[in-house]
Parts: structure tokens; sequence; C-alpha cells
């Protein structure tokens, strides 16, 4: 038991050095700062996960699952800024993002950094949907699992369209939101730009009769360019728009 306590213990140590050897080296060699600020990622992901596991069986004894993942965005949210320097700031004057509840929410989708994004926009009683994949990663997945992520089989429309259902009872039954991302994948685009919108997310709304409430996020390739090997610290702006609905007995 020691053994293996020592030895995890070493590892750590030695990522953790990694990362600050990185850091110094990326005054000199940008590179290194690309490195270092991608370990200091993933490793708030695995630490956040690992709480967001505990915390979610606590909610969900106490009766408050549908906190389970805004508790965890806000832990990645401030793991982020103090170990990679990189936030996003929120602008939404009207605060549509806290008082449309429940509501289907959509955003652009650029990079793996847009995990942070959602950790920072997150309102109370939100959630995901997420590739089926995911369910099995170890930490993230269990995560994932018990904080009531709706989990979409891709390959399997009958499957795909179980979920979407599955959902719209639970937006409507619990008042819990969905975050989802309409493109259906990351665009990595340098410049600002939309890839063609998958239809899931406006047949979640009209099947759970709720809004559709749209956030955009600047191009951020300024801060993390995954094909240049640039990742730099920063603070990203995301805008809550506006709340669209219509008549949903209209047809």
């Amino acid at each position: 038991m020691n053994t293996f306590f020592y030895y995890y213990l070493l590892w750590l140590l030695a990522y953790l050095v990694t990362v600050l050897v990185l850091y110094a080296a990326s005054i000199k060699f940008p590179l290194a700062g690309f490195g270092a600020r991608c370990l200091a990622g993933y490793a708030s992901l695995i630490v956040c996960a690992l709480y967001g596991v505990f915390a979610s069986l606590i909610l969900r004894l106490v009766g408050y699952q549908g906190l389970s993942q805004w508790t965890t965005a806000r832990a990645f949210k401030f793991c982020m800024k103090y170990a990679a320097g990189v936030t996003f700031v929120i602008e939404d004057p009207d605060n549509y993002l806290n008082d449309t509840r429940p509501a289907v929410i959509i955003g652009n989708h650029q990079t793996e950094l847009d995990v942070l994004m959602l950790a920072c926009v997150f309102p109370k009683w939100c959630s995901v949907t997420a590739k089926k994949s995911l369910k099995n990663w170890p930490f993230l997945g269990w995560f994932m699992a018990l904080s009531g992520t709706v989990f979409i089989d891709r390959a399997n429309s009958s499957s795909a369209r179980n979920a979407m259902s599955g959902a719209a009872k639970e937006i409507k039954g619990a008042k819990q939101s969905v975050y989802m991302f309409p493109e259906g994948t990351r665009s990595y685009s340098k410049e600002p730009m939309l890839l063609p919108f998958k239809k899931g997310a406006f047949h979640l709304a009209l099947q759970a009769g709720v809004p559709i409430l749209p956030v955009v996020v600047a191009n951020y390739a300024d801060v993390l360019f995954v094909q240049g090997y640039k990742f730099r610290s920063g603070t990203i702006l995301c805008k809550g728009w506006f709340c669209l609905t219509w008549n949903w007995n209209s047809g």
C-alpha cells in the first residue's frame, strides 16, 4: 500500500515539475507554453472530474442532482484560471442565462477549450449532451454519467431519438436546461465561422416545448490555435444574446 502511494506521489510531483519547467521555458520558447497549458488543463480536468464524482453522489443523495454539473463547472473554471491563466467572461446584461429556465442553450464549438467555456457559461440546473463513447472514459465519463449527462449514440439514429426523448422529459419534468453544440463537432477555425448545424437541438426544443437560448463565443485563435501549437493565457468574451421562442402549437 505504501509503495502504491509513493509511486503516485512521485508521479504527481514529476507531472508538476514538468509543467513548471515548461512554463519557465515558455519565456523563450512559445511551444513550451503550449505544452505547459495543455498539461495543466488535462490535470485540472481530471482533478475536477474526480471532485465531480463525489459532488454528484452527495447532491444525488440530497435531491439536488441537477446542480452537479454547475458545481463541477465552477471548480474547473477556478482551476483553469490559476493553472493556465485562461478564462471566459460572460456578457449577458439581460441575465437570460440565469432567468430562462428550462431552455435549450446552443453555442458555437471551436476547440477542446470549450469545456472551459461551459464551465464559465453554465447556469444552475443545466446539463450537457455528449457522444456515447465518452461514457466509458475514466473519471470524466464517471462524472458525466452520475451528473445527468444525456449520452447520444450518433451511429444509431433510433438510440439518438430515444436519448432526445428522454432529455425532453427531463427538461419538462425537472426544469433542467440542456446545453448543445448544434455544429456537432469542433471547427478549429482561425477565423470566425460556423459549420452547418445539425437538427438535434431544434428537435429537442420542439419536443420539450422550451425556448432556445443562443450563446456566441468570440473566436479565440489568438489564445488557442491547435494547428499552430499556440496556447496563451487570456480572457475570451462570450455573449448570451436573446431568448428565441415561438408558438409551439402553430405547427
